[in-house]
């Protein structure tokens, strides 16, 4: 799935354009126990709860793909009899109103999401009229191509309240705040199946997690099936000792340098691209070509990036490097710089030592404070 399908479907959790049929939900302590079920048509909350509904669903589709945002593809073995793609196709065909099957999803959940808190599950059925699309790419909404039916599947964390004092109305006095049971944004959420081209894909799930880093590898293989992708730091960590491995004592400050500026071209060139930049094994040893590295040290690429990265492995280009600063670290000393005015810092051996030097351009300041550079 792409920002533009994603941004579609997103357009769905208003009141006015609302697909969703219904909801489902259990609430699990620490322990791992259900503590509250609840089934019933999802237009029958109140105005305030659906609201509520809505900011939680649209957290589920937001992040950056590739980050908090990932399409997930099932091997063969999962869409096989009793495979978790061809449990989940179950449960979206019965549209939820299964119990057997919703509670049977619940204790797959409760199985495999480790969590030492209580927290809740949120299980909606949807069904979405796709509107055709005309040649000038205009939605034609009295022309559907297709219904698009899918289930949103959330588990928000449920924390106390934080201790305090608030103002009590009736009785005109400042109280303690009696302390409730907040159900927070998701932690993870998955979409299923895809939303494909404007249309059904039963072979992939949009997985989310809050944390980009910690994708909770077990729920992944356990509950879908699919082989847990590295994560956005795990791409960064792996690149970057990609590099390191493949320059060795070659590993310059030039040469970084415009690894990390091609890197940034490449994104800004698409950025408006509905997909994510995203670089195969071949695409890196290129970027690396490029930027000079010498064909004697990547005569062993391909072996060292199996190692770091996976063979099938690819790479977020969003995820490897940063935008928005470039960061120069020594033991003592850390530098940011704006990317495109990386070229500002230099190497160079003065009396002797090595040293960055960068040009006192323009107003600069120390901790705030607006001071002469002697050049006045």
């Amino acid at each position: 799935m792409n920002k533009k399908e994603i941004s579609e479907l997103k357009k769905q959790f208003t009141p006015d354009n609302c697909t969703i049929s219904r909801i489902c939900g259990c609430y699990v302590d620490s322990e791992k126990e259900k503590r509250l079920e609840m089934r019933e048509s999802f237009l029958s909350l109140s105005d305030e709860e659906m609201f509520k509904y809505f900011e939680i669903f649209k957290k589920t589709l937001s992040g950056t793909i590739g980050k908090n945002l990932l399409n997930l593809e099932f091997p063969l073995k999962a869409e096989a009899e009793g495979g978790e793609q061809e449990f989940l196709l179950r449960l979206k065909n019965s549209r939820l109103t299964d119990d057997a099957l919703v509670d049977e999803c619940y204790d797959k959940i409760i199985e495999h999401y480790y969590n030492a808190e209580n927290y809740f599950i949120i299980l909606v059925h949807a069904a979405y009229d796709v509107p055709g699309k005309a040649k000038d790419n205009t939605e034609m909404f009295d022309s559907s191509d297709e219904v698009y039916e899918y289930i949103l599947c959330c588990i928000c964390p449920v924390r106390l309240s934080k201790a305090g004092l608030c103002y009590n109305e009736a009785e005109n006095r400042i109280r303690d705040r009696i302390r409730d049971w907040i159900v927070e944004l998701p932690d993870v959420a998955f979409l299923f199946p895809q939303f494909n081209d404007r249309s059904t894909d039963i072979h992939g799930v949009l997985y989310y997690s809050k944390n980009a880093n910690e994708l909770r590898d077990i729920f992944i293989d356990e509950l879908l099936g699919c082989t847990a992708p590295l994560s956005a730091g795990g791409q960064r960590d792996s690149f970057n000792a990609l590099v390191e491995d493949t320059l060795g004592d070659d590993c310059r400050y030039d040469t970084v340098l415009s690894i990390h500026e091609k890197l940034n071209d490449l994104i800004e060139s698409q950025k408006d691209e509905p997909e994510p930049v995203v670089l195969t094994k071949s695409e890196v040893k290129r970027l690396f070509e490029e930027c000079g590295v010498e064909d004697e040290k990547l005569q062993s690429f391909d072996e060292q990036y199996e190692i770091t990265a996976g063979e099938k492995s690819s790479l977020v280009a969003s995820n490897i490097t940063n935008t928005k600063r470039f960061e120069i670290k020594t033991p003592d000393v850390v530098v940011h710089v704006d990317p495109e005015r990386a070229d500002l810092v230099e190497t160079r051996v003065i009396d002797g030592r090595k040293c960055l030097v960068i040009p006192m351009e323009g107003e600069v300041e120390l901790n705030g404070i607006r001071v002469h550079t002697g050049n006045d």
